[in-house]
């Protein structure tokens, strides 16, 4: 029984790291992954099939009167895929940068610990008052192409998500 509760284990994602960092432009998400890809993924993205991860973070604000203010809601996906025709890894931010790499452990890499990313502009939130961060990470089968979200919807093989990982952000 144990062995079967770390082999479950052992599909998920964990987040290693997620904090939440002021700067210039306004306050970025810095975060850490950990993760295996299971046989089938593996096959998948060997075979051309573009995989997505999502990280979904949310900023909210209790309030007493109502519900929590929701300040910040915000998704940054990303995409790995194996190109046949140069033999390599892609990885990119949906709608943004490209990367190459020559092994599928180099590409992981940048998945696992993508770059910081902006997810609200200075004056977003409001100075001194605390906030509750969730950040949650998960492979987004809805993106994949449709064909193969039949497989995946049904498979567990397929279901590779993180648990809610919870803090408070103090805003400067």
């Amino acid at each position: 029984m144990f062995a079967c509760a770390q082999a479950q284990a052992a599909e998920g994602v964990e987040i290693t790291r997620a904090q939440v960092e002021a700067s210039e432009e306004g306050y970025k998400l810095a975060a850490a992954y950990a993760f295996e890809l299971n046989e089938d993924l593996e096959n998948a993205i060997q075979h051309g099939v573009k995989l997505y991860f999502t990280t979904q973070v949310e900023l909210t604000r209790p309030r007493w009167y109502w519900y929590d203010d929701k300040a910040v809601s915000e998704r940054q996906t990303m995409r790995i895929w194996y190109d046949v025709l140069t033999r390599q890894y892609q990885v990119s931010v949906v709608g943004n940068m490209l990367q190459s790499f020559a092994t599928l452990d180099d590409a992981m890499v940048l998945i696992r610990r993508p770059s910081r990313w902006l997810i609200a502009p200075r004056g977003a939130l409001k100075a001194g008052e605390t906030y509750s961060v969730t950040v949650r990470m998960y492979l987004d089968r809805e993106r994949l192409a449709k064909p193969i979200q039949l497989n995946a919807f049904s498979n567990p093989q397929w279901q590779l998500e993180s648990k809610d990982k919870k803090f408070q952000y103090r805003a400067d």
